[in-house]
């Protein structure tokens, strides 16, 4: 039996705090010395730890109250759920931390300056430089273009774009991060990726069947990595936040679908927003 006083030192809960939870029917001692203290065995600090549980979710001691009195009251089912949120809570706060680590890295992700003509060259001269003359004129074509000059035109009609430009510094902490994330990937980083990529959403159909939190997480994370390296980002977790609405569009889906199991896009878009704590 533990006295009211070292219960207070254990836990930092206050004595006038332990009183209080006592005069409410929140918390009731296990029995009274014959002195008249308070004393407390292992099932009244089992329950003092699920309280402060609840109170760790911002839950009022009324409401704590009418929990943990109900009948049909399951202690593990609770704790489980109260696992689920206090993860979704740290994952959330862990993404606010990544984006303070971007702003301090000299990233604005309010800034929704348009790209200039200037811009625009140099992301031109950065795919050149990178790229032999056969495959830059491919590149090209590949967007409807003839020549640079046209290709050029296309680039900046999309850029003015204040979506465009504003999703990108989302993605990217300066205009400079993203025109040097511009060099081509060459054709082994690509038979790579898409392997990399066909793994993890195959991980992700298999955990369907058998989920796994823990596993979970973890695919997410490789394909946060996934996203890192074919996009060349520090952080990815804006294009992930956004890859769900991609996600959640139906013909997106299907194709995710279709390729990997029924279900496997919305179970992805999911999982991720679990890992953000969104």
């Amino acid at each position: 039996m533990k006295t009211v006083k070292e219960v207070s030192e254990i836990t930092g809960i206050s004595i006038r705090t332990l009183r209080y939870y006592d005069e409410i029917g929140l918390l009731k001692p296990s029995k009274l010395s014959d002195s008249g203290y308070r004393l407390y065995d292992s099932k009244a600090l089992e329950k003092l730890q699920e309280i402060m549980f609840y109170k760790e979710l911002g839950i009022s001691l009324n409401d704590i109250k009418k929990i943990m009195d109900n009948p049909n009251y399951d202690k593990k089912q609770a704790l489980l759920s109260q696992k689920a949120i206090l993860e979704q809570k740290r994952n959330r706060l862990n993404g606010i931390i990544e984006l303070i680590e971007d702003v301090l890295k000299g990233g604005n992700t309010m800034n929704f300056e348009a790209f200039n003509d200037q811009d625009i060259k140099k992301m031109i001269e950065i795919m050149k430089s990178n790229l032999s003359e056969n495959q830059f004129q491919a590149l090209i074509q590949q967007q409807g273009a003839n020549s640079a000059e046209e290709y050029e035109e296309i680039l900046q009609k999309a850029f003015a774009n204040e979506k465009v430009a504003s999703d990108i510094l989302r993605w990217y902490r300066n205009k400079e991060d993203f025109l040097q994330a511009c060099k081509p990937i060459q054709n082994e980083e690509t038979e790579q990726l898409k392997n990399d990529s066909d793994e993890i959403f195959a991980g992700f159909a298999k955990l369907m069947s058998s989920p796994d939190t823990e596993a979970e997480h973890v695919l997410v994370e490789k394909l946060a990595d996934w996203f890192k390296n074919f996009m060349k980002l520090d952080n990815a977790r804006a294009v992930l936040l956004d890859f769900v609405k991609e996600l959640e569009n139906e013909k997106f889906a299907e194709i995710y679908d279709s390729k990997y199991g029924k279900g496997v896009s919305k179970y992805v878009s999911e999982a991720i927003m679990r890992y953000y704590g969104v």
